[in-house]
C-alpha cells in the first residue's frame, strides 16, 4: 500500500464525506445483521430471510430510475441531505418498536420497505455527488475504490459489533446505535463547501428523460454489458448472504456471535479487495480484473457451500468476499469514468436498479430454492452461477478485443489506400 492509495483524500469535501459515511455505515451493517437475526429467531425460516431482503430492496428496483432523474434534475446535495434525514427517522422508528418489545414481523418488513423507498433516491444522488466532491477528477477511480473499502470495512466491523451486542445487550441497542450513527453523516454533509448549484432548464418531462437514459445505454454497449452482468450477479449470486444465519445456527451450531463473525469475514475479504483496487495504478485493465474476481467469487462460494469445518468455512467466506467486492466497485468505476456528466444520475440509477433491485428478487428465489434443496446446495449453485458469469465476461472481452483489432486494421487499410 502506498500514498497513492489515499490520493482522493486531498479533496476536503471527500474527506468529510468519507468520515461521516464510515460511522453511519457501521450502524447500517449493525442494523442489517440485527434485522436478519431477529427475523430468523422469530420465524426459523430461510424463506423469511429472503422476504426481508426483498422488502428492503425491491422498492429500489421499482423507483431507482425515478431517483436517477431526480438526481439529474435537482440539487444532488439537497436530495442526499433529505434522504439521510429520512433514513435517520426510519432507523429511529425501528429502534423504538424493538426497544418497546411489542413488535411483529410485518412491522419490521414495513419499515424495511420504507428504507428501500428512501434508498431509491439516496443511491443515485450519493454516487453522483462523489464526482462533485473530488477536486481533481483523475482521482475519481481512487475515490470510488476508497468508497468501497469504507463500505466493506464497515461490513467487517458492523456485524462483529452487532453479534456481540445482540449476545450481551439485546437487539434494541443495535437499532438505537444505528439511529444515532446518522448524526455523523448529516453533520459531515452540512460542513461541506461544494460549488454553487447552477439550475439547468430541462426541456423534457420525467418520462422523456427516462427514455433518453435508456437510449444512451443502448448506444453504449460497453456500459450496458457491465450493468447486465451486475444484474445477473445480483439476482443469482449476491443473495447468498441471506442464508448465513442458517449456517451460523444449523451448520456451525453457534449463536448471534457466530453469525456476526461469518458476516464479518465476508466483509474482511471485501475490504481486502477494495484496498487492492484502490492501490491499482492508473490505466489498469479493470474489465479483466472484474472477470478474474468474478471467478474468485464463484470458487469461494463453491468451497464454502458444503464445508462443515468452521475455521475452513471462514477462510472460504473471506475468499468469496474478496471476489464479491469487485462486482460493485469496478462496475461503478467503469460507469462513472465513461458516462457523460448529464447522464450520470440516470445511468447510476440503472446500476442501482441492477445491483439493489434484483437482489430482493434473488433473495426470494434463494429462499424458495433453499427450502427445496437445502441451503448448502443453493449456495453451491450460486457459486457455479458466478463461475459461468465470469466466463461470459472473458468471452465478451475477447470479442471486444477482436472488434478493436478489426477496426484498427480497417483504418490502416484505408490509410494505405489513400496513400
Amino acid at each position: 500500500m502506498n500514498i497513492s492509495t489515499f490520493k482522493a483524500f486531498q479533496s476536503r469535501n471527500y474527506r468529510l464525506y468519507f468520515a461521516g459515511q464510515s460511522v453511519s455505515l457501521i450502524g447500517t451493517w449493525m442494523q442489517k445483521t440485527a434485522v436478519s437475526w431477529v427475523i430468523y429467531t422469530l420465524t426459523h425460516s430461510t424463506f423469511m430471510l429472503g422476504l426481508t431482503l426483498f422488502a428492503s430492496q425491491f422498492p429500489s428496483f421499482l423507483l431507482s430510475l425515478f431517483g436517477g432523474v431526480v438526481s439529474d434534475r435537482y440539487n444532488r446535495y439537497r436530495v442526499l441531505l433529505t434522504t439521510q434525514v429520512a433514513s435517520m427517522i426510519q432507523a429511529t422508528l425501528l429502534a423504538v418498536i424493538i426497544l418497546m418489545k411489542h413488535y411483529a414481523v410485518w412491522e419490521i418488513l414495513a419499515l424495511s420497505v420504507l428504507l428501500g423507498v428512501i434508498n431509491a433516491f439516496d443511491v443515485p444522488a450519493r454516487q453522483s455527488l462523489v464526482y462533485e466532491m473530488i477536486s481533481d477528477k483523475k482521482d475519481l477511480p481512487n475515490a470510488l475504490a476508497l468508497n468501497s473499502s469504507m463500505v466493506n470495512l464497515s461490513r467487517l466491523i458492523g456485524p462483529g459489533i452487532a453479534g456481540f451486542i445482540l449476545e450481551y445487550w439485546g437487539d434494541g441497542v443495535c437499532f438505537a446505535l444505528n439511529a444515532a450513527s446518522f448524526i455523523a453523516v448529516i453533520g459531515s454533509l452540512l460542513m461541506m463547501r461544494l460549488p454553487k448549484y447552477v439550475r439547468t432548464i430541462h426541456a423534457k418531462n420525467v418520462f422523456g428523460e427516462l427514455k433518453e437514459g435508456f437510449s444512451y445505454l443502448k448506444a453504449t454497449p460497453s456500459i450496458s454489458f457491465v450493468i447486465i452482468m451486475l444484474g445477473l450477479i445480483s439476482l443469482l449470486v449476491l443473495p447468498f448472504s441471506t442464508l448465513i444465519p442458517y449456517y451460523a445456527r444449523e451448520v456451525f451450531k453457534g449463536n448471534a456471535t457466530t453469525f456476526g463473525v461469518v458476516d464479518s469475514v465476508i466483509g474482511l475479504g471485501a475490504f481486502s479487495g477494495a484496498i487492492f483496487l484502490a492501490s491499482l495504478k492508473a490505466g489498469s485493465n479493470l474489465k479483466k480484473i472484474l472477470s478474474i474476481n468474478t471467478l474468485i467469487f464463484g470458487v469461494g462460494l463453491v468451497l464454502f457451500s458444503h464445508e462443515g469445518s468452521y475455521p475452513l468455512a471462514l477462510i472460504f467466506a473471506t475468499i468469496a468476499g474478496f471476489g464479491m467486492m469487485s462486482q460493485i466497485t469496478i462496475s461503478n468505476t467503469l460507469i462513472q469514468t465513461t458516462v457523460e456528466p448529464g447522464m450520470r444520475g440516470r445511468v447510476i440509477s440503472f446500476y442501482a436498479m441492477a445491483f439493489f433491485g434484483l437482489q430482493p428478487i434473488g433473495g426470494l428465489l434463494v429462499g424458495a430454492v433453499s427450502k427445496w434443496i437445502g441451503a448448502p446446495n443453493t449456495i453451491l449453485l450460486e457459486g457455479i452461477a458466478a463461475l459461468v458469469i465470469g466466463l461470459l465476461h472473458f468471452r465478451f472481452l475477447r470479442k471486444e478485443k477482436l472488434k478493436q483489432q478489426q477496426n484498427v486494421m480497417a483504418v490502416t487499410e484505408q490509410h494505405l489506400q489513400a496513400v
